[in-house]
C-alpha cells in the first residue's frame, strides 16, 4: 500500500501560494512525493473519496488533480482499480541549456536573414505528409461550427456587413468584448483604447514602427520568433539578441547589462507568456521588473502576449502591461492562435502612442473589414469562448505530453527538452551540435517538415534546435513520422560520435 500518512494534515487550502489553481496546488504535492520516492512505481494512489476526505476538496477537484497527473503521464486509470503511480518515459530527458548570461552580447547586424528564411520557407512548400512547422492546433480543436453559425446568422441579420463602410479604428463590438476580457489579464482599458489589428504581427509592425526608425536597435528574446527577425529586418532595423531562459523568458540582468552598453536601444520585445519558441513563461516578478527597467530607462517596452490564454491554468497568466503606470507598455495580441486562425485578427493597446499608432495603421493598411469582428466579438461574449479555451489546453496538454514521451522514446541519449506548461510548441536541443539545417533536409525528404532552430536567431548558436509542432492529434501517422525523425537524428549523431572519436585518435 502507498504511504499516505505524510499527506493526512496537508490542506491545499491554505497555501499562500494562491495564484495555482486548487486541483494544481494538490497535484504538485502528489508530484512532490512521487519524485521524492514516497509514492513509487505501481502505488495506488487514495480513491477519489478518500482524496476528498484527506484534503477537504470537492469531487471536482480531487478528479481534476487526478486527470491531470493523468495528462501528464504520472499516474494511470485502471478501470475498477483507481489511479496507479507510472513512470513517464519523458522523464529521462534532461531540460534545455539554459544560455550564457554573462557572454558579451553584441549587436547582430543585417546578415540577410529573410534571405535564409525564405529560402527554407520555400522547401517547405512542397506537399508532406506531416507537417511539424506550423505552431497551431488542428482545425477541429477551434469552434468550427459555432463560429460558421453565427457568421450566418449575423450576415442574414445585417446583410449590409458586406457594403457598408468600415468602422474605423475596429469594430465597436470587438474593442468592447476585448477590453472587458483584458480585466482578467490585470489590464483596466477602455475600448477606444484598442486598435483592431491584422494578426499580432501587424501590431508588432505598427509598434515598432510607432518607437523607432532605420538603423535603431531593437533588443529582442534569444531566440526569437523568426517572423519579428523579418520585421525588423524589413524595417531597417537592428536586433540585439538578449539571452533568454527556457524556464523564465529574458534575462532582466542581460538586458540590463545591454541598457548600460549601449545608448541606441529604442525598444524592447517580449513574449512573457509560452514565448516562441523556447515555451518559457516570465514569473511575474521579472515581469514587475522588466516593466520597471524599461520605464527608468525610458525604453518602450512591447509585449506579444499571443499565447497566454493556452497556459495550463484556471486563469490567465497577468499580462506585463498590468504594471505600466505610464504608458510605456505597447500590448500586442492576437485571436489568432488561441479561438480562429483562419481570420488573423489581432489587437493592440498602444499606451502613449495611441494615437501615433491608429494614424499609422490607417495610413497603412486602413481598418479591418468588420464580419469577422462581430462574429468574434458575440462569440468571446458567450460562455462558449471559455468552453473552447478549457477544451483546448486540455487537449493540448495531452498531445504535448505524447509528443514528449515519443520524443523521448525515439530521439538519441543526449536530447534535451524542457516541457512547458502549455502552447503548441516543443524546443528540443539536438545532441552533438546537430545540424537542424541537416535534419530539416533529411526529414523533408521522407515528407517530414520540420522548423529549424537556425531561423530564430541573426547567429547561428540555435542550429543544433527544432521547434516541433505539438498541435496535431497525436495518430498513429504522427507517433511514426516522430519514430522516422528520431532515426534521422539519431543516424546523424552516431555519425558524429565516429567523427568525434576518430579527430580524438
Amino acid at each position: 500500500m502507498p504511504k499516505h500518512s505524510t499527506f493526512q494534515l496537508y490542506n491545499p487550502n491554505h497555501e499562500n501560494d494562491l495564484p495555482l489553481p486548487l486541483y494544481r496546488r494538490l497535484a504538485n504535492h502528489y508530484l512532490s512525493a512521487m519524485k521524492a520516492g514516497t509514492l513509487v512505481v505501481g502505488d495506488r494512489m487514495p480513491s477519489v473519496r478518500k482524496l476528498m476526505q484527506l484534503h477537504t476538496v470537492s469531487l471536482s477537484t480531487a478528479l481534476q488533480m487526478c486527470r491531470q497527473l493523468e495528462t501528464e503521464g504520472w499516474l494511470e486509470a485502471r478501470p475498477r482499480s483507481g489511479y496507479f503511480v507510472r513512470q513517464p518515459r519523458r522523464i529521462n530527458l534532461v531540460p534545455a541549456t539554459e544560455p550564457p548570461i554573462n557572454a558579451p552580447i553584441d549587436p547582430a547586424q543585417f546578415v540577410g536573414i529573410h534571405e535564409r528564411v525564405s529560402a527554407i520557407i520555400a522547401q517547405g512548400q512542397r506537399p508532406v505528409n506531416i507537417n511539424f512547422a506550423r505552431a497551431n492546433g488542428e482545425p477541429d480543436m477551434y469552434p468550427q461550427e459555432e463560429l460558421k453559425n453565427l457568421a450566418i446568422r449575423l450576415l442574414r441579420q445585417r446583410p449590409q456587413l458586406l457594403t457598408k463602410a468600415i468602422s474605423p479604428g475596429g469594430n465597436k463590438e470587438l474593442k468592447a468584448a476585448l477590453a472587458k476580457r483584458a480585466l482578467g489579464i490585470g489590464m483596466s482599458i477602455k475600448p477606444d483604447d484598442v486598435v483592431v489589428t491584422m494578426g499580432c504581427i501587424e501590431a508588432l509592425n505598427l509598434a515598432l514602427r510607432a518607437v523607432a526608425q532605420a538603423g535603431d536597435v531593437i533588443a529582442v528574446e534569444s531566440p526569437t520568433f523568426y517572423g519579428l527577425l523579418q520585421v525588423l529586418e524589413s524595417l531597417g532595423m537592428k536586433a540585439l539578441e538578449i539571452p533568454t531562459s527556457p524556464q523564465t523568458g529574458i534575462s532582466i540582468e542581460a538586458l540590463e547589462l545591454a541598457m548600460r552598453t549601449y545608448d541606441n536601444i529604442k525598444a524592447v520585445v517580449v513574449v512573457p507568456h509560452l514565448q516562441n519558441p523556447l515555451g518559457s513563461i516570465m514569473p511575474d516578478s521579472h515581469k514587475q521588473r522588466l516593466v520597471a527597467l524599461c520605464e527608468t530607462q525610458q525604453i518602450p517596452l512591447i509585449e506579444d502576449d499571443s499565447y497566454s490564454a493556452l497556459v495550463n491554468a484556471d486563469a490567465t497568466p497577468v499580462s506585463a502591461k498590468h504594471w505600466d503606470k505610464t504608458g510605456n507598455v505597447i500590448y500586442c495580441a492576437s485571436l489568432h492562435k488561441i479561438l480562429a486562425p483562419g481570420l488573423r485578427v489581432g489587437w493592440m493597446v498602444a499606451g502613449r502612442w495611441h494615437a501615433r499608432i491608429s494614424m499609422l495603421k490607417y495610413a497603412q493598411t486602413r481598418y479591418n473589414e468588420e464580419w469577422s469582428q462581430i462574429v468574434l466579438a458575440e462569440f468571446i461574449n458567450s460562455s462558449a469562448y471559455d468552453r473552447h479555451l478549457r477544451r483546448l489546453r486540455h487537449s493540448l496538454t495531452q498531445q504535448r505530453e505524447r509528443t514528449a514521451e515519443a520524443i523521448a522514446a525515439y530521439f538519441p541519449e543526449g536530447t534535451r527538452l524542457t516541457i512547458p506548461d502549455g502552447g503548441v510548441s516543443l524546443w528540443i536541443e539536438m545532441p552533438h551540435q546537430l545540424s537542424s539545417q541537416a535534419v530539416f533536409e533529411a526529414a523533408l525528404e521522407q515528407g517530414i517538415l520540420v522548423s529549424p532552430g537556425l531561423l530564430y536567431s541573426n547567429s547561428n548558436r540555435f542550429d543544433h534546435f527544432l521547434r516541433l509542432n505539438c498541435g496535431k492529434h497525436f495518430t498513429p501517422e504522427l507517433d511514426n513520422a516522430l519514430r522516422q525523425l528520431g532515426h534521422i537524428i539519431t543516424a546523424m549523431a552516431r555519425q558524429r560520435q565516429h567523427q568525434e572519436r576518430h579527430i580524438a585518435a
